[in-house]
């Protein structure tokens, strides 16, 4: 049975590879950190409601035009309200994804982003 080997030169090959995929995981984790760190800001009603969020999706700030806030139509507000927390989301979801494949090389990895 014939001996096989890997593209590269047999062990060192798989070494180098190791070694590639644990600094591609070292990169990927301080990716992660710097993500939740990262803040982004979305807003509706052109401006009237204003929502900042974290890379953890975590709202940090939301800000209400006082001229949004009727009594008699509050469903407007919470129309606005849901809208810029949708867009603040959709903005982190296409950060992380881009900051994620400059780390991968736009490879998609199930689960990670």
């Amino acid at each position: 049975m014939a001996k096989r080997s890997f593209p590269g030169g047999g062990n060192k090959g798989m070494a180098d590879l190791m070694k590639q995929a644990q600094k591609m995981q070292e990169d990927m984790m301080k990716a992660q950190e710097e993500l939740a760190n990262k803040v982004v800001e979305a807003s509706s009603g052109g401006g009237m409601v204003t929502v900042k969020m974290n890379g953890k999706n975590e709202v940090v700030s939301l800000k209400i035009d006082k001229e949004v806030v009727d009594p008699e139509d509050v469903e407007m507000l919470e129309d606005l309200i849901v809208a810029a927390l949708n867009e603040a989301q959709k903005k982190i979801s296409r950060t992380s994804e881009d900051e994620m494949g400059k780390v991968t090389g736009g490879l998609k990895i199930p689960g990670l982003f």
